[in-house]
């Protein structure tokens, strides 16, 4: 791999355009514990922000953080059957501590309901200690044997999970969909990227769940990826567990709970989602920095009035709260300058010359659209803080064509067959309900429900693949 700029185009090779982005705008590189990544710190530092926002809207609706231990014993597992099942063939096992064998294997957290919940049996004793809203943030092990992918799929994860109990079914309900709405917000507003909200069919939703929602977006390659979930777990786990409390009837109550979670494929999402051929486009709102000043001495005229002019601007743009780089490196550049600032995907350019020492201006140059403007030193401030507005708001509408472009309804399954290997991205039918029609077209095509919507529309046609009465409006994509 070349030590410099992209050379893959993004249209010709994907994945090795993606490689090549995470790698050269030092996003992340491979851990030397097979199947692991290490994020570095451009990377960590917008999933600082993603974790900002979630806190700020979780603590103002009374979720508290937390921390439970990384180790979960075997038995907690075995507790809930159908739940056990579904992580078995992804669990890291513990057998030994030092030297001594362990009478019970441990399992590397692969998901936190067991523990947690058997704590809960212990804290909840009344409906005056409801509801429970805790949240913690963490890391996820699960033993994957697919081709390591940064920031999609790794062994080791960072997530956030959200675990809730409830005095009734109503109040559960409605915890499931804020939590979901919350991340159709932050990944929207925040991230620049359009999402697809609903259910998943019964095959896909998570191990224990009385039902699951989620959240999912399209990506330029036409693969699907799921950006968060939100599960309704009924009472399953609780009986599990013996969570209960007294009713102000005095009478013995199963709580009702949910769990939610968003990870750090949300950062893999932004980099498909809003690269290009020259490097990254960050987001100005989890962008780690929004401004670089790059000043252009010639020949060196006015370099010390350069320096202190570009010097006065940083400090003006950082006293009101922004993030900037003043580049000046003596070693390179400016042209080579530009190069590593637009791979590292910065979103605005400060440009200062001779030229514009003299005139009293700057060059502004916008990462997303590339478009360049001369700009009056006495207008830099509100110029700026108007285009990181204008920046994140043109990235969503550039991603909500993405979505649309990669969203097709069909009407037959030849057709179904046909979109989804030459064009992919999320393909609308009709479907029947019957989970053998949902796992014939998963054998034969590799594609798999992603979202029924929840607002209801009435089949166009008779099932896809069976040719019985449609019952739902579903989307099927292939997926990371």
């Amino acid at each position: 791999m070349s030590d410099t700029g992209v050379t893959v185009k993004k249209n010709i090779d994907f994945s090795e355009w993606y490689v090549e982005v995470v790698l050269k705008a030092e996003l992340a590189d491979y851990a030397p514990v097979k199947g692991c990544m290490i994020i570095r710190p451009d990377a960590y530092a917008v999933w600082e922000k993603i974790q900002e926002v979630v806190n700020q809207k979780i603590k103002a609706t009374g979720h508290r953080n937390t921390y439970f231990p990384m180790f979960i014993p075997e038995t907690f597992l075995k507790q809930e059957a159908e739940h056990f099942e579904g992580f078995t063939p992804e669990v890291a096992w513990i057998t030994q501590g030092g030297n001594t064998p362990l009478e019970e294997k441990l399992a590397v957290r692969p998901t936190s309901e067991t523990i947690m919940y058997s704590m809960y049996s212990k804290w909840i004793r009344s409906w005056r200690d409801l509801p429970l809203k805790i949240n913690q943030w963490c890391n996820i092990v699960r033993w994957e044997t697919k081709a390591t992918k940064l920031f999609l799929r790794t062994r080791e994860f960072l997530w956030q999970e959200g675990h809730t109990a409830h005095a009734t079914a109503e109040e559960c309900e409605t915890e499931v969909m804020w939590a979901l709405n919350m991340y159709k917000d932050i990944i929207e507003n925040t991230l620049a990227i359009p999402v697809l909200i609903g259910t998943k069919s019964e095959s896909e939703k998570f191990a224990g769940a009385l039902y699951t929602t989620a959240v999912e977006s399209i990506m330029p390659d036409g693969k699907a990826l799921q950006m968060g979930t939100s599960h309704n777990l009924g009472q399953h786990f609780a009986k599990v567990f013996d969570v209960k409390y007294i009713g102000e009837d005095k009478m013995d109550h199963f709580v009702w709970q949910s769990s939610w979670g968003i990870t750090t494929r949300l950062i893999g999402a932004m980099i498909m989602i809003h690269g290009d051929d020259k490097g990254l486009i960050m987001p100005p709102k989890v962008a780690p920095t929004h401004v670089v000043i790059v000043p252009i001495p010639f020949k060196g005229q006015d370099t010390e009035a350069i320096a202190a002019k570009t010097q006065e601007i940083a400090e003006i743009l950082k006293n009101k709260g922004l993030s900037v780089i003043l580049d000046d490196r003596q070693e390179y550049t400016p042209g080579w300058k530009f190069n590593q600032w637009e791979l590292k995907g910065i979103p605005i350019r400060i440009e200062l010359g001779p030229r514009d020492l003299k005139n009293c201006q700057v060059v502004i140059v916008r990462r997303d659209t590339g478009q360049k403007t001369f700009v009056k030193e006495t207008d830099i401030l509100t110029t700026i803080e108007t285009l990181l507005q204008d920046i994140q708001n043109n990235m969503l509408i550039k991603a909500r064509n993405i979505l649309q472009e990669k969203t097709t309804a069909v009407k037959s399954y030849d057709e179904f067959k046909q979109i989804v290997e030459s064009k992919g991205g999320f393909i609308k039918v009709s479907w029947c309900r019957n989970p053998e029609c949902e796992a014939k077209i998963k054998e034969e095509t590799g594609a798999t429900i992603r979202i029924i919507p929840f607002e209801k529309e009435t089949p166009q046609t008779n099932c896809i693949y069976c040719g019985r009465t449609g019952k739902d409006t579903a989307y099927f994509a292939r997926s990371y």
